[in-house]
């Protein structure tokens, strides 16, 4: 038996006594609703799907500068987080105090769910930036690689402050996959080469192009990206491919050919610009000439000698946790000597749309399975200097492609 009065529940219990329950305050309903919200949207962006911004043109002009887009974690299964204890709905900074958001004292290993299936050529991917392992504090956002090469390990070391981090919480990055495991990568004259066969070019991926005039301007749009005016005949535009028969086209135009800042065989001057794998003596490589490559796929067995080792140092020694060693000509590898190594990880090879203005795999190589967080899905919100961005709202990436 039970009835209600007008401050609180009571009911008859076994011994006969009545009983109360009360009801929750009303900051009590807020905190449960709370709680509950926080834990729903972190399954979700665990497993599910996450909302994700384009902060750089690399991947220009396919996805722009704010774009909002969601990434789904279902494409190539979720990726059970690595680092388990961690402020919910938060990379890896607190936002306003800064500071990490999580701790390593709890460190998980590599596990993902099955997904609808693997990384394909030419997917749009999220993943962990793999050179992002460590950081300069002052420079979150920059190489500390690459300034270590221009200005030297120590100087940078006792200069800034170097923070480490684990796999899941290096900074997200977002390319296209050109290559899988086991294809063969090679760059002619700024052109993709896979296993022999020339990549596909997307109409709006871009490319830094020399455009010869009659001394005239060229006469083209101003929806048209000049990079550099080299004389009063000769600019540098950075063109998508859809454009570049426009602007051949143009009145005053007499030629339009891809601009190759570096020909084969030669490396750039300045250390920042070197490309993978920053051996200048064994492998004469560049931007714009690169490979051939063969990208590592589990399972693989490859030769290792002092002139190839630079390949294969941070896959063996960062990524799949082996000690390294090279003295005398030899490499010893978890203590032992080696002439071989057989990959424990498929890697992947990403680069931006946007070929002449993309930090990507020329510059820190292959991208381990592990660091892969999703596929990018559709743009669900996009603005630029005009306002919002109306034709690309609720578009697939596929649909934007083209």
């Amino acid at each position: 038996m039970a009835f209600w009065n007008n401050k609180a529940k009571t009911a008859l219990g076994a011994t006969g006594e009545t009983t109360v329950k009360k009801r929750k305050s009303v900051g009590r309903e807020w905190l449960d609703a709370a709680l509950f919200a926080i834990v729903a949207a972190t399954l979700i962006r665990t497993f599910f799907f996450e909302a994700y911004t384009i902060p750089t043109g690399s991947m220009e002009g396919t996805m722009l500068v704010n774009d909002y887009l969601f990434v789904s974690k279902l494409a190539y299964g979720p990726r059970v987080p690595m680092t388990p204890v961690a402020v919910p709905l938060v990379h890896n900074t607190m936002p306003i105090t800064g500071g990490k958001s999580y701790t390593e004292s709890v460190q998980w290993k590599y596990r993902r769910i099955p997904g609808f299936g693997d990384v394909k050529r030419n997917d749009v991917v999220v993943f962990n930036f793999p050179s992002g392992d460590t950081v300069i504090a002052e420079y979150p956002d920059q190489d500390y690689f690459t300034f270590c090469r221009a200005s030297g390990r120590e100087y940078i070391n006792n200069n800034f402050h170097i923070i480490t981090r684990p796999v899941d919480k290096k900074e997200n990055y977002i390319k296209r996959c050109v290559a899988v495991p086991g294809d063969m990568l090679e760059i002619k004259d700024a052109r993709i080469y896979i296993n022999g066969t020339i990549a596909p070019l997307f109409p709006h991926s871009k490319l830094n192009y020399v455009v010869t005039t009659n001394g005239n301007p060229p006469g083209v749009e101003d929806n048209i990206e000049l990079s550099e005016r080299l004389n009063n005949n000769i600019y540098i535009y950075n063109l998508e491919n859809c454009q570049v028969a426009e602007v051949a086209k143009a009145p005053n135009v007499l030629s339009v050919k891809p601009w190759i800042a570096y020909p084969a065989g030669v490396t750039a001057a300045d250390p920042s610009n070197w490309v993978f794998p920053h051996d200048t003596v064994n492998y004469k490589w560049n931007r714009d000439n690169f490979g051939p490559i063969t990208i590592p796929k589990a399972g693989a067995t490859v030769a290792l000698t002092p002139q190839n080792i630079a390949l294969y140092r941070r896959i063996i020694k960062n990524y799949e946790g082996n000690t390294l060693d090279e003295t005398g000509g030899k490499i010893l590898i978890n203590g032992k000597e080696s002439t071989a190594y057989t990959f424990k990880m498929d890697y992947y090879w990403m680069m931006g749309d946007n070929r002449h203005n993309s930090l990507d795999s020329r510059y820190w190589g292959f991208v381990p399975v592990d660091h892969v967080v999703g596929k990018a899905w559709f743009v669900w919100l996009s603005y630029g200097e005009g306002g919002i961005r109306w034709k690309r709202l609720l578009r697939g990436i596929s649909s934007l492609e083209k």
